[in-house]
């Protein structure tokens, strides 16, 4: 049998209001040397019916029915099957554009030291997105050269993982997703972002990306707010802030609440720094000082995170920083 060109990874568990709908935006790819690796996660519903179904009908479609061991397990059990050197993920209630796997395969040619080549994407159904979402769309999207996505590592995930295409050989040296109290997609990103892989975007929406109620993300507690300010915590503390001690700017309540993430890491805040003259002169936990943010030139010595939740409020203090001839990524990081 001819290697496929790519290999898209597809778990599912109980998907079966829009499974259909996802495995025909795959049968309708404008690329048709494609595999389908399906990784059923122990259905209780419809799905194995419609899975089956599916793969009698097209062999480039294989089912692996498994007891239930979570997304991370399946996904990984998927990349193993993988007889392509691409992989593209998928969920079972996204929609890819047609063109999305000929595009993807073809940055990925041409951009041979990427190990990551994401799309920009359109959450749906769009009368039902929130104003949060709808912003959070626009920074996801905004974000497509890899260091723009470098910078930003820490703030969120700037990948959506199932629009993402990986080099097979980069997932599976690096262990794959891994299983624990966090989101193990962004764990995944963070690991490569600091092994050095390099990860891109292609400049067009090529997936549609559904926002239900019965996503994981809004029902299990790996992926609530707590859970990514753990994880991104704990890469911080092994990479950035490699010493044992930062400084914040930010004194409000994100930055109060990163402040016992890193403690937690063994990670000490030292001082705060802000622009509201009501918080300047305050003692926080930990007995760390809340200084102007003129100040910080005087205290240069400390890696700098910047913790300020507010929309729009991130370009200001970039543009303040580098006044200040402070470097991104060297001497300061943006977190959320």
């Amino acid at each position: 049998m001819k290697q496929p060109d790519v290999t898209v990874v597809l778990p599912v568990r109980d998907g079966e209001p829009f499974l259909g709908e996802s495995l025909d935006s795959v049968r309708g790819q404008t690329l048709t040397n494609w595999e389908l690796v399906v990784v059923d996660d122990g259905s209780t519903d419809g799905s194995p019916t419609i899975l089956d179904c599916a793969a009698a009908d097209d062999p480039r479609i294989r089912v692996l029915h498994r007891p239930p061991r979570g997304v991370a397990a399946a996904s990984n059990e998927g990349f193993r099957e993988a007889r392509a050197p691409l992989v593209a993920r998928m969920d079972c209630d996204d929609v890819s554009l047609p063109g999305r796997l000929e595009t993807q395969v073809q940055w990925a040619r041409s951009h041979p030291d990427w190990s990551v080549v994401g799309c920009q994407v359109e959450c749906f159904p769009r009368k039902a997105m929130t104003d949060g979402m709808r912003k959070y769309e626009a920074w996801l999207n905004g974000l497509v050269e890899p260091v723009d996505i470098g910078l930003e590592m820490y703030v969120e995930s700037p990948l959506p993982n199932p629009g993402i295409l990986f080099r097979r050989e980069a997932f599976l040296d690096l262990g794959g997703y891994r299983d624990g109290p966090f989101p193990e997609d962004y764990d995944l990103l963070l690991r490569m972002h600091r092994e050095g892989h390099v990860l891109g975007k292609v400049p067009e929406v090529l997936l549609r990306w559904r926002d239900s109620e019965k996503r994981l993300t809004r029902n299990d507690s790996r992926y609530s707010r707590n859970a990514f300010r753990r994880l991104k915590a704990h890469h911080v503390a092994t990479s950035f802030a490699g010493g044992g001690e930062v400084q914040v700017w930010g004194a409000g309540r994100e930055g109060r609440l990163w402040r016992a993430a890193l403690a937690n890491e063994g990670v000490r805040v030292v001082r705060f720094f802000d622009i509201d003259p009501k918080k300047v002169g305050r003692v926080l936990g930990g007995g760390a000082s809340v200084l102007h943010w003129r100040e910080l030139p005087d205290h240069r010595g400390l890696p700098l995170l910047c913790a300020v939740a507010v929309w729009g409020a991130r370009a200001e203090i970039r543009q303040s920083l580098d006044t200040m001839d402070f470097a991104e990524g060297d001497d300061y990081l943006f977190v959320s």
